[in-house]
């Protein structure tokens, strides 16, 4: 039997994981199973290896357009990469979490830019950081102050960001500006993709709880972006957060669940069997399998749709409950040797991250807020 052409693994994601299965047996991947390693900056650098690997070999350049260096296919091939990756027992790298938030919409709203800039990303050569949150607005982007003034032949940036994710060693950034007055809230903003070595643009690391450097303060003095680095037309970046932000819950969303199920197979394999400890492996086992399902019918409606809409909320008020709990329950399954054990590290890092869960992307507060309005159509709260 021949093996399937560029095409037809581009328009099946059912041969698409016969392939990358295949591929991932020959063991061409493993040497990344044990590469965790707690310096994100040389994490980044090591995971960028392993999507320069799967770029190059092919079976990790679907899921993105032939005009931006790839081999064409769509979420559903994302989303098989990363099940793929976690069932094998291979970390999945960073860039790709950070790459199907913010990848989707220059292919729809920048085509020129993702032509000229994507395939880097793609490659692992490089990871782009995400400025959105402000010291004075974190959820709320409708206050965002940091302003874009238009000049000559582009834009004069000036202002902080706050929390951006993966800013320690980017090459660009997406930034999300404000070119309208402040009365315009969400609808005077702007999106822009800006190289990190800009005269005037600085990124100071933020060391979190864990001890690494997951986030950053970027700061804008002055910087002068052109015209064509914009994201979309002028006053529009509301609506493309919004689309970006399906894929952050939704892919994300997956994405985290495959990790998940990985780690959570570990913690069963390391903690004492008693009836109380598999029962508490049980629960945690269906608190992922429900993110796994809803995650997966994102998946196919982004695929199928090119978008979901509030729906989708639910997937991260799902991610947030799994990726807490079971957090907390490998801290108390654990005992004395999550705090104090040298093999415990990398439970620790990650129970601290875990705190972040129902904060980044939309609090979880304000994700039940949009289910209730949006997707149940709930009666308004009075006013007080």
């Amino acid at each position: 039997m021949s093996s399937p052409t560029q095409a037809e693994i581009a328009a099946d994601a059912d041969v698409y994981r016969t392939v990358l299965r295949e591929w991932l047996e020959e063991g061409h991947a493993d040497a990344w199973r044990d590469s965790y390693q707690y310096d994100i900056e040389a994490s980044i650098k090591n995971n960028g290896k392993l999507v320069k690997l799967l770029f190059e070999s092919g079976v990790g350049a679907y899921g993105w357009p032939v005009e931006a260096g790839a081999l064409g296919g769509g979420s559903l091939h994302l989303a098989t990469l990363f099940d793929e990756l976690s069932r094998r027992g291979i970390p999945i790298p960073e860039h790709y979490g950070v790459l199907t938030t913010l990848g989707p919409p220059l292919v729809r709203y920048a085509p020129e830019l993702a032509k000229l800039y994507l395939a880097a990303f793609l490659r692992g050569e490089e990871w782009w950081g995400q400025s959105f949150s402000e010291p004075e607005a974190g959820s709320d982007m409708a206050s965002l102050r940091c302003r874009a003034t238009p000049v000559d032949g582009g834009y004069r940036v000036n202002g902080q960001k706050i929390w951006t994710s993966h800013g320690v060693g980017a090459k660009k950034i997406v930034l999300l500006a404000r070119t309208g007055t402040p009365e315009s809230r969400h609808r005077g903003l702007t999106l822009f993709l800006i190289d990190s070595d800009t005269p005037g643009l600085e990124i100071r690391p933020i060391a979190l709880a864990n001890g690494r450097n997951e986030l950053a303060e970027v700061f804008f003095d002055d910087v002068f972006v052109p015209t064509e680095r914009r994201i979309g037309a002028e006053d529009e970046g509301w609506a493309i957060a919004m689309y970006l932000l399906q894929f952050e819950r939704g892919l994300w969303a997956w994405l985290r669940a495959g990790v998940l199920m990985n780690r959570l197979g570990e913690l069963a394999r390391t903690v004492e069997p008693t009836d109380a400890a598999k029962a508490r492996i049980g629960e945690l086992y269906l608190d992922v399998a429900a993110l796994r399902a809803r995650a997966a019918e994102t998946a196919k409606e982004l695929a199928d749709n090119g978008e979901v809409g509030p729906g989708a909320s639910v997937d991260k008020l799902l991610l947030g409950a799994a990726e807490v709990g079971m957090l907390n329950a490998a801290r108390e399954l654990l005992g004395d040797t999550f705090l104090y054990g040298d093999t415990a590290d990398r439970w620790r890092e990650e129970w601290w991250w875990s705190r972040t869960t129902t904060i980044y992307g939309g609090a979880a507060e304000a994700q039940r807020q949009i289910i209730a309005d949006r997707v149940l159509n709930l009666p308004k709260e009075p006013r007080k």
